[in-house]
């Protein structure tokens, strides 16, 4: 039996493409696996189960509900199925067809990076992707309130086709409940509820549960459970029992009665309570073919019942469509317990082209133009045809600002600082920046920035606290705000900035989104930052406070990780300044990196730990002044050098204090110490592989920090991993000895703390003496 055919009263068209994208989805995994060379004989994988349970509700949806405007996030295990319907719709080249999951060719799943064909998203890491057009939708709406002159409405929906393991994911569920989204009336879910996850049949995956679960959270819940057969079927004298019965057994029986001959189901089907006899009468007059395809007529695979579902999406919250499906439905495999990752058999296939009446030596073969389903096609590809998107310039940032800072001052509170100098020397550049928080503005050294720019919302709403003189910070919300705060949620945040970041992409209007959040949780929203900027989404994530500096928070609050974190992330440069002017020069080199085709995302760690900003000794010659800032910006700076040096010490952010206290120290023993200033490991990594003929980075940075004329043996020191800047010592090849935090924290004084992990000016002159052979 074929996806689509269910008897419903939609055309036999419909039916036809939806055998076609079965057909095309199953031949591309069976054709990687069963028919390319494999050399090395690794599996190559597909999901052809996962496939098949949504091959009816894609092809009802993009050949009878998206317009232009829409947007799909599609489930991972799917993304055959979506490039089927863009073959069929002349977006995909069949030269493609051929190479899912090769080199070069069409990903495992899909890709906006490196696809060929359209993806709205990157899916592919559970519960992110089903989560992107939640904040796909908020980013689109601070992009238009420009364009459209409407702030709060939106012109498109934004749907997620979401497995129901997925649900599984928190992630998930924090987005679900956040207040923020209540309002967003294009957010529209479809769960595919094949009640089946990796390895079983999942026992209580109870629709009701999550009906209730989404209805808590304000969404408008639309369940699609039965096809035309079954609700024909429940009509008749003695269908309510059968209802019943259906609706009481558990997932695992039920699945088990995919699989049944109709013999077994006359059996099985009424079961041996009160009502079986009954049951049995119902079925007794079925035809065997009508007794097998009715229990497999659920909601998800009915064009019929899914058209009224959307009929009554109601466009002023978010919606969930709940429709019940078959994994594998059409397939041999169909309701198999462990047919999530298996493949058909040559023979499997060979039998599905003979049920479909395809020639299999001729899998990619399209429909006739003139054929009412090609026509179909081509009138789908007409109406879903979309301009081009071509990325406005992004409007020039400064890279100086013009101020020196002076007294003391942490690089938490030069954030704040900095931001509200853009709005005055770069107005146009400023209303381009979006911050977002999760509930931390205000102890993150946010609030003249909020105070200044407002806070996002889809609707105005009364600042109740406007005439209140004790409150410093306001919440004056509405679609104007430029600083959006989201729940204690790091996830959606990074989610958040990650759909912002790629605005430029999607609509054609760069923002420059900056994030903040503490930095002992970065790690916790590592991955799905990670994977927004490997989808094209373009941030800065600021974590402050940072490291052991935090002493009084002790081990459950103290970093001491993510500066090799930032050091190793792909597509992002890090960087953790020491004084107010490092923060400013990076963070401006940073947003001027965003919103661009060749642009990249950035991470700055922070701290508030006061310091001296005399001890930063910035030059007062312009042309001095603007190298400290190119090597601020490229990696490093020297902030001492002596005749003679007989060490080097080179420190990272905040313990910059200790590094020069330890350099006086040592002069006065007689050994000479040079201090560098490292702003960023990474970037002086890549310049380090550049001198080595290892990417296409530049190395002059080294030869500014680290002649070969100066090379002493070095102490390395930072608040963080110490390995992170070990590497340093390969540049001249010299001894060394590196000093960072590789144990849990400690709650305690500074001086305490620094001690414990041997990063105190003491353990610094130390380790000079041990490496020098004092």
């Amino acid at each position: 039996m074929s996806p689509a055919d269910n008897r419903s009263s939609t055309g036999d068209e419909l039916r036809e493409i939806a055998e076609k994208v079965l057909w095309l989805s199953t031949s591309m995994i069976h054709h990687a696996n069963r028919i390319r060379p494999n050399a090395s004989g690794l599996k190559v994988g597909g999901h052809q189960a996962s496939c098949a349970s949504m091959v009816t509700i894609m092809t009802s949806l993009w050949f009878e509900q998206l317009q232009p405007g829409d947007r799909v996030s599609v489930k991972p295990h799917a993304s055959p199925v979506l490039h089927a319907i863009n073959y069929l719709l002349g977006d995909l080249d069949e030269k493609y067809l051929t190479t899912l999951r090769a080199y070069g060719g069409l990903q495992s799943y899909p890709s906006r990076a490196k696809d060929p064909d359209t993806v709205d998203y990157s899916t592919g890491s559970v519960g992110i992707g089903a989560t992107a057009p939640i904040w796909g939708a908020m980013a689109r709406r601070f992009v238009e309130r420009e364009a459209t002159g409407s702030p709060g409405t939106f012109s498109g929906r934004q749907y997620s086709l979401v497995g129901d393991a997925e649900l599984d994911e928190g992630a998930v569920w924090e987005a679900i409940i956040d207040p923020g989204i209540a309002e967003l009336g294009e957010i529209v879910w479809i769960v595919d509820l094949n009640r089946q996850s990796l390895d079983r049949v999942v026992p209580n995956i109870a629709a009701g549960r999550l009906e209730k679960m989404f209805d808590a959270a304000g969404w408008q819940v639309l369940t699609v459970k039965f096809g035309r057969l079954l609700e024909e079927l429940f009509a008749k004298e003695g269908g309510d029992a059968a209802r019943r019965r259906i609706l009481d057994m558990p997932n695992p029986e039920y699945q088990r009665l995919l699989r049944c001959s109709a013999d077994e189901l006359r059996t099985r089907l009424p079961g041996d309570g009160p009502e079986a006899a009954t049951i049995a009468d119902l079925i007794a007059d079925l035809s065997d073919t009508v007794l097998t395809e009715t229990i497999r007529n659920l909601g998800g695979h009915d064009l019929d019942a899914l058209r009224e579902a959307y009929s009554r999406i109601d466009d002023t919250r978010p919606t969930v469509i709940i429709a019940y499906t078959v994994k594998g439905f059409g397939l041999p495999t169909q309701g198999h317990p462990q047919n999530h990752s298996s493949l058909l058999t040559v023979e499997e296939y060979a039998t599905l082209a003979r049920t479909l009446g395809i020639d299999p030596d001729a899998p990619w073969a399209t429909f006739d133009d003139a054929s009412t389903a090609g026509r179909l096609c081509t009138a789908t590809a007409e109406r879903l045809r979309r301009e081009p998107v071509s990325p406005a310039e992004p409007p020039a940032v400064p890279t100086d600002i013009g101020r020196t800072p002076k007294g003391t001052a942490t690089t938490q509170a030069a954030l704040g600082r900095v931001l509200i100098d853009l709005t005055r020397e770069a107005p146009d550049a400023a209303k381009r920046v979006v911050t977002v928080s999760p509930d931390v503005s205000s102890s993150t050294n946010l609030g003249s920035w909020v105070n200044k720019v407002g806070v996002w919302s889809s609707s105005e709403r009364h600042d109740w606290f406007e005439d209140d003189a004790e409150t410093i910070m306001h919440w004056r919300e509405s679609p104007t705000g430029q600083h959006m705060e989201l729940g204690i949620a790091e996830t959606n945040l990074v989610g958040l900035m990650g759909e912002l970041g790629a605005t430029w992409s999607r609509w054609g209007q760069p923002l420059f989104p900056i994030g903040v959040m503490y930095d002992p949780f970065v790690e916790r929203a590592l991955e799905p930052w990670s994977y927004g900027i490997y989808a094209g989404g373009q941030s800065i994530l600021v974590g402050t406070p940072s490291g052991v500096t935090l002493a009084a928070e002790g081990g459950a609050h103290q970093s001491i990780k993510t500066p090799s974190i930032g050091l190793e992330q792909p597509g992002c440069i890090s960087y953790e300044p020491a004084f107010a002017i490092d923060v400013e020069w990076t963070l401006l080199a940073s947003i001027g990196r965003l919103g661009r085709p060749d642009g990249t995302s950035a991470y700055l760690r922070l701290s508030t730990r006061p310091v001296d900003q005399t001890l930063a000794d910035v030059p007062t010659d312009p042309a001095a002044r603007e190298r400290r800032r190119r090597q601020v910006v490229a990696g490093g700076y020297p902030l001492v050098r002596r005749d003679r040096a007989a060490v080097t010490i080179a420190a990272m952010g905040a313990v910059i204090p200790e590094a020069l206290a330890a350099a006086q120290r040592l002069e006065q023993v007689g050994v000479v110490a040079d201090v560098l200033c490292i702003t960023s490991p990474g970037q002086l990594y890549r310049a380090v592989q550049a001198r080595q003929g290892h990417g296409g980075g530049e190395s002059w940075i080294l030869d500014q920090l680290l002649p070969a004329d100066r090379a002493t043996p070095m102490v390395t020191v930072l608040d963080g991993h110490p390995h992170t800047l070990a590497f340093l010592a390969t540049v001249n090849r010299v001894a060394s000895t590196s000093l960072g935090v590789s144990n849990f924290g400690q709650v305690g004084s500074l001086d305490e703390v620094y001690k414990h992990h041997h990063i105190d000016t003491d353990s610094i002159v130390g380790a000079a003496l041990d490496v020098t052979g004092h």
